[in-house]
């Protein structure tokens, strides 16, 4: 048994160095009871003739000893035929190879059990309680690593929730400390904001004490009130005047002085002595000439003159309205050096002063010919000598045609054009889009104002060769639609101005946001089809800083909502929401959530807004203009942070009192424009108070103020040196006599003593009128008096 077991091995190792055949690993076992002396031989016989001839040539008792062979003759095929019958279908090979697997298994099982029996020795007791105590030793070991793992996945979950625990801890205590902190700085801030709201008003105190000590000691300014004249050469001699030399100044500081005077009062100041006289013969002064700022007192001989003198120098000149000869008009051939032309509204312009103009003039690159009696002929001479102008104006030039058009490509043609002023042009065409976009394709501004006759086909007709459009303005164009928007999308548009549309639909907007991503001026004023989804489309546009929908009814507080909620919020500048009847508070309050570079806002005639909505204005600090008119709010806090503010339209609020001028007074000291008209509250006192501390003040309306009198004039006149335009319409207390004194110091004036209007819903004492249908008719001995500060003489420009 132990040679049997030692052999085992070495014919395993046998099978595998030679690819055996499992099959005949199962034969081993026979071979080791049959050959028990020397299997390896007859195995190898076998193998070698299963190699040669297969398996078909293999016997059952070929692995035998001869020995011990049995002594049975094997049957021949006539025995099997002699038993079975010469019938193929007896004995099929199918059968047979059934037949044989199935001994030989049944083979290899019995010798397979034998060699078990005899390979594998019994086991005793000792070694199975042996191996027992092994098992158990290593079940419980098992038993352990998988209590272990629980143990410790349980150990780690219990350290991520200790982890997750502190880590909210932390957030918590973070949390209150930044509570503690923010609520400290709050109170803190409220008492430093309480502290300087306190300083400003005992300064604005200080400051009116000031003033009205002023005007109790002042006995001369009184005078110089009722007697202008007088007092003012007494006051010239008996005070003393800092002398101050301006001629002293370098010459380019004199020269930034006296470009801010007109024609008329640089030739004024020439009068004054010999010094001044040379400082106004500076070139750079001359540089840029406005005859249209005094046409009506200007002669023919001085602009000849004037042109002939400085003709090096001129760069731009302006004979906007200037009733012109021919002789004069010729003379502007003379400045080689033009750049700038403007003659609209000049009624004697013609061709044949074109042509003189265009021949002495080519470097042209603005040319405004709005409003004037040109034709075909002057069409002709433009691309032939102002190769390179850049900016023309065709406004309201009804006499040129589409052939006119035509010749813009004649020569070098116009092809330097990036802006074009059609509007009015009525007569233009289909045909005549189409030749402006062949002669002008590098169109980047179009205005097309007041032409009814403006169609989509025309926009499309320009739009195929000029594809650099990067702003439009169609305003009083009825019968473009959206369709217009789709052929525009070609262009990268910028800026785009409508107004008074009724065929413009949401839709335009939604090609606004996906083909113009950079456009940052929207101006859709009165389009009445636009609606809160227009709104959302914009939402995305982060380059969006203007947009004006101003009468655009069918806009709430849902569509603002969303707009703001974009990132168009951020940047945008000015907002104008006139007439949007639909928007209440919470739209302000969207608003100075998420508008923190807000300059221009305008909220006129939003009915559903009140002081509780307006107080949250005060956190949008970055306001210069507001329009608050038609409203019915009543409170002034907003103005508390609007330190920069300087344009103010509260007008017809009649709730309004003198306390937002006295607010106005002591926070908003910059303001240069306010609108107070139809406030039949507002009395002198907040008027005295305003022009104490106002004193940039340029524009000021106070029409249908009925409380105001002639002392108002008084502290404006002390206290407003820079007013320039006054408005007293319906302010019956305040006299002929106070408003003929005061029309001397402000260039504009509108003066009306009547009766406020039944439409102001007050009467002349500013108590409220019941509902009427028909106006209260003017009294007999009102006038309307219109004065400006013109006053001008021919002889003051000899």
């Amino acid at each position: 048994m132990a040679s049997l077991r030692t052999a085992t091995p070495q014919l395993r190792n046998y099978f595998k160095e030679n690819y055996i055949p499992q099959v005949c690993e199962a034969l081993l076992c026979g071979l080791l009871i049959t050959c028990p002396e020397d299997p390896l031989k007859y195995l190898q016989k076998m193998i070698i003739t299963i190699m040669e001839n297969g398996l078909e040539s293999l016997l059952w008792d070929m692995c035998i000893d001869p020995s011990m062979r049995p002594k049975i003759r094997r049957l021949s095929e006539t025995y099997m035929e002699q038993l079975f019958g010469l019938d193929d279908q007896l004995m099929t090979p199918e059968l047979m190879i059934k037949a044989c697997t199935f001994y030989t298994g049944h083979l290899v099982k019995t010798h397979f059990c034998t060699w078990r029996d005899i390979a594998i020795p019994l086991i005793s007791e000792d070694e199975l309680a042996e191996k027992m105590e092994k098992a158990r030793e290593y079940d419980n070991f098992r038993l352990q690593k998988y209590i272990f793992r629980l143990w410790h996945s349980y150990t780690e979950g219990q350290k991520k929730l200790l982890t997750v625990t502190l880590v909210r801890i932390r957030r918590m205590c973070r949390r209150y400390k930044l509570l503690a902190i923010l609520t400290k700085w709050r109170d803190k801030a409220q008492h430093k904001y309480k502290k300087r709201e306190e300083e400003l008003i005992l300064k604005h105190e200080l400051q009116l004490l000031k003033w009205r000590s002023k005007l109790k000691c002042n006995v001369v300014a009184k005078e110089e009130f009722l007697f202008p004249e007088h007092s003012a050469s007494e006051v010239s001699l008996g005070s003393e005047v800092p002398e101050c030399d301006i001629s002293l100044f370098p010459e380019r500081v004199i020269s930034r002085i006296f470009a801010y005077l007109t024609l008329r009062d640089i030739i004024i100041c020439g009068q004054v002595c010999h010094s001044w006289m040379l400082m106004t013969q500076g070139s750079s002064l001359w540089n840029s000439i406005d005859f249209s700022a005094v046409k009506n007192i200007i002669t023919d001989k001085y602009i000849v003159s004037t042109l002939q003198r400085w003709r090096l120098n001129v760069l731009r000149l302006n004979f906007r309205g200037c009733v012109l000869r021919l002789k004069t008009l010729r003379s502007v051939s003379l400045c080689r050096n033009l750049q700038e032309l403007n003659v609209s509204d000049c009624p004697t312009l013609t061709d044949e002063s074109m042509r003189y103009i265009s021949e002495g003039c080519p470097g042209v690159l603005y040319l405004n010919l709005s409003n004037t009696t040109i034709t075909n002929r002057t069409m002709r001479i433009l691309p032939r000598y102002f190769q390179n102008l850049q900016n023309l104006s065709l406004a309201y030039c009804r006499k040129f045609t589409d052939k006119g058009l035509r010749y813009l490509n004649l020569g070098n043609g116009c092809h330097k054009l990036m802006y074009l002023d059609l509007s009015g042009c009525t007569q233009i065409s289909v045909q005549g889009f189409r030749n402006i976009a062949n002669s002008c394709t590098g169109i980047m501004h179009l205005t097309i104002n007041d032409m009814p006759t403006l169609t989509d086909n025309c926009v499309k007709a320009l739009v195929e060769k000029c594809p650099r459009i990067t702003s439009v303005v169609f305003i009083g164009a009825p019968h473009i639609s959206d369709c217009a928007f789709k052929a525009l999308s070609t262009c990268k548009l910028r800026k785009i101005r409508f107004e008074g549309n009724k065929r413009i639909t949401d839709a335009c907007f939604k090609f606004i946001d996906k083909n113009y991503p950079n456009i940052n001026h929207i101006y859709m004023a009165d389009c009445k089809r636009i609606t809160n989804g227009s709104l959302k489309s914009l939402s995305p546009l982060k380059q969006l800083t203007v947009l004006n929908l101003a009468n655009c009814i069918r806009i709430g507080d849902m569509g603002l909502k969303q707009f703001l909620d974009g990132p168009v919020s951020i940047r945008i500048r000015e907002l104008n929401l006139s007439n949007c009847i639909h928007l209440s508070d919470v739209s302000i309050v969207k608003l100075s959530e998420r508008c923190p570079n807000l300059n221009y806002l305008s909220l006129r005639n939003c009915e559903y807004l009140t002081d509780l909505g307006i107080e949250y204005m005060v956190n949008i600090f970055s306001l210069l203009s507001v329009d608050l008119s038609g409203t019915h709010i009543s409170n002034e806090a907003f103005c508390k942070g609007s330190l920069i503010l300087e344009h103010l339209d509260v007008s017809y609020c009649p709730q309004l009192t003198d306390e937002i001028i006295k607010a106005l007074a002591i926070y908003c000291i910059c303001l240069t424009s306010l609108s107070v008209a139809g406030c039949p509250k507002i009395t002198d006192s907040a008027m005295e108070v305003l022009s104490a501390k106002c004193h940039y003040l340029h524009i000021l309306d106070i029409s249908g103020c009925v409380l105001l009198t002639d002392q108002m004039l008084e502290d404006l006149q002390r206290g407003c040196k820079q007013l320039r335009i006054l408005k007293m319409q319906y302010c019956r207390c305040i006299s002929k006599e106070a408003a003929k004194r005061m029309s001397s110091i402000v260039q504009q004036q509108e003066y009306n003593p009547s009766d406020p209007p039944f439409w102001f819903g007050y009467d002349y004492e500013g108590k409220p009128l019941k509902k009427q249908n028909e106006e209260t008719p003017l009294k007999g001995d009102e006038e309307v008096i219109l004065t400006e500060s013109t006053h001008n003489s021919e002889e003051e420009l000899a």
